[in-house]
């Protein structure tokens, strides 16, 4: 087998992947599929840090609109990436995978603090290391969370898991003539507005000059793929040449 393209990787995930068919919550069926996924990129010798969203439980500013403050609805965001979180260590150790969890909100009794010293350290003795609570601040989404854990890290890239299997010109799932980017630059994403990751995320990746690749997470063995390094999906960075 080739060896992997990547010695270490931030994969990020969206709670709403988490639901698979339900309308809420976390479909077990899916956690532990993704977990295998992961457990096999692990063994490979890759170290991975993970990020994953809250949108499967709240949704945060989105919902600011039912009455609760922004601020106080990010907060409430935040706890639900540290549940998802939590069922996806759960789910990992189910297979025999070393994890640790670290928040950016202290909650010492189920979770570390996150130190980003002690994160290097764990990757490093090839333990899965989950990211939640977002940055501990609001107004900033996981998105951004992963961008800044990936780049504090010291990761190569930031994998992000979709259900597309990577960036089109328009949403593919409601136009069938949608045209898929390859291979896309920072400065396109943004000439185009495309919605890869918000505004923020995009502009850390370009200034650290960290590239992005977009998949699809429920392919399997599509992520054992990317890090061995196949054209799997789109890779966003700056030296992609322009697109019309």
């Amino acid at each position: 087998m080739a060896a992997p393209k990547y010695k270490r990787i931030l994969l990020k995930l969206s709670g709403e992947a988490l639901m698979g068919e339900k309308e809420f919550g976390i479909d077990s069926d899916v956690l532990s599929k993704y977990a295998e996924e992961i457990k096999v990129v692990q063994s490979l010798g890759v170290q991975v840090g993970i990020v994953i969203g809250g949108g499967n439980i709240y949704r945060g500013i989105e919902n600011s609109k039912d009455g609760i403050d922004k601020v106080t609805g990010d907060h409430m965001g935040m706890l639900a990436t540290v549940i998802n979180a939590l069922a996806l260590q759960n789910a990992l150790e189910h297979h025999g995978v070393y994890t640790r969890c670290q928040t950016a909100i202290n909650m010492e009794r189920i979770a570390e603090p996150y130190i980003r010293r002690r994160a290097i350290r764990h990757l490093e003795k090839g333990r899965i290391v989950i990211f939640a609570a977002g940055t501990g601040n609001p107004y900033f989404t996981t998105d951004t969370a992963a961008v800044l854990r990936g780049i504090e890290v010291e990761a190569e890239i930031i994998v992000k898991g979709t259900r597309v299997d990577g960036v089109y010109d328009s949403d593919p799932e409601l136009n069938p003539a949608a045209v898929k980017f390859p291979l896309i630059s920072y400065d396109d994403v943004f000439r185009k507005g495309l919605k890869i990751m918000d505004m923020t995320s995009i502009t850390l990746c370009k200034e650290n000059k960290l590239p992005i690749a977009v998949f699809n997470m429920n392919v399997p063995q599509n992520l054992k793929r990317l890090v061995l390094g196949e054209e799997i999906g789109t890779t966003v960075n700056g030296t992609a040449p322009s697109v019309n």
